[in-house]
């Protein structure tokens, strides 16, 4: 087994969106705060990848900005290759931050329309200092482009002249600009069709079999996180609910939630197995339930599951947060 890359300790980001003081005054409101991510623990060995999925606002990421230092934790620690990010100078930090990238959901929105795709490619590294040379940045940036698909001569072209699976494929060249170890993949899919899909993902993971990349994928698609994933942890209202290996939680589900995500898959083969829907809404996370988040759309769900949260426990070689699947009943 390879050692750990990433570490995350009890991990939790709490965001204060309460209504100007004068507001509340005059209302006679208190504070309210969102618990995005909520005592997340997880590590990712060196080349694998680990996929978060859940729904739209289960703190997926605000995970992955978390883990990139783009907010910093209410609780716990992110540790990378062993060193607490968190503990480090501001020299130590810039250094650690090189040898992490992310890329963004949106290739539209990831690119500056007026800068040309060198500048793009190339602020990395001039940032950290890597190659101060004109000529130089030029090479080193048509070599990446060159590396996911693109040609040497699209560095003087503008975000606006590329579809936009070229404009991820330029989101991929920035993020290994810097040569990361390390990538957040906010969703890097999403916004694209299915063929390009297909095209992005074989070439990121080309990437990570040529360099030796360690993954944190994020995505709500369950057929992109079986074809990219070696583990996969599910979440629901800023928690984890089940971790495990890919082959083991698309085989044999635990969590209620997890079983209905997997419900949820168009059936092409027609097998006329017996699926259960996902039912009603997610909870309101200024006023999460009691107990497990999850209890109000569980067709499990006890008495003990409405007033006690259970907790992520190892269980025949996965983890699972679940009264029913502790207590033999699922």
């Amino acid at each position: 087994m390879s050692a750990a890359l990433v570490q995350v300790n009890d991990l939790a980001k709490v965001f204060d969106v309460s209504a100007p003081w004068l507001n509340r005054v005059v209302d006679r409101k208190p504070r309210q705060f969102v618990h995005a991510v909520d005592g997340v623990s997880f590590s990712i060995e060196k080349g694998k990848t680990l996929a978060l999925v859940g729904e739209s606002g289960c703190g997926k990421s605000t995970v992955a900005r978390l883990l990139v230092g783009l907010y910093r934790p209410t609780r716990g620690n992110v540790k990378f290759d062993g060193v607490d990010a968190q503990s480090l100078d501001p020299a130590q930090s810039r250094t650690l931050r090189r040898r992490m990238s992310m890329i963004f959901q949106d290739p539209y929105a990831s690119l500056n329309p007026r800068w040309k795709v060198l500048d793009i490619v190339a602020e990395p590294i001039r940032e950290h200092g890597l190659v101060t040379d004109d000529g130089e940045q030029r090479a080193k940036v048509a070599e990446l482009l060159l590396s996911v698909g693109l040609a040497a001569g699209d560095v003087d072209k503008f975000p606006h002249q590329f579809s936009g699976g070229q404009r991820q494929r330029i989101s991929i060249a920035r993020a290994l600009a810097t040569q990361p170890e390390f990538l957040v993949c906010d969703e890097p899919t999403s916004a694209l069709d299915v063929s390009v899909q297909a095209q992005v993902l074989n070439i990121m993971k080309d990437l990570q079999r040529a360099r030796g990349l360690t993954y944190l994928f994020i995505s709500h698609n369950l057929a992109v996180v079986r074809h990219v994933s070696d583990q996969v942890g599910v979440m629901y209202l800023g928690r984890l609910v089940e971790l495990a290996d890919k082959a083991d939680l698309f085989s044999n589900p635990r969590h209620p939630y997890t079983r209905m995500l997997l419900d949820a898959i168009p059936d092409i083969h027609m097998s006329g197995r017996a699926r259960i829907p996902v039912q009603g809404e997610v909870p309101n996370p200024l006023h999460p339930p009691t107990g497990c988040a999850f209890h109000p759309r569980c067709p499990h769900a006890t008495a003990r599951c409405s007033s006690e949260r259970p907790a992520l426990k190892a269980f025949k070689g996965i983890q699972v947060a679940c009264h029913a699947v502790e207590e033999g009943r699922l």
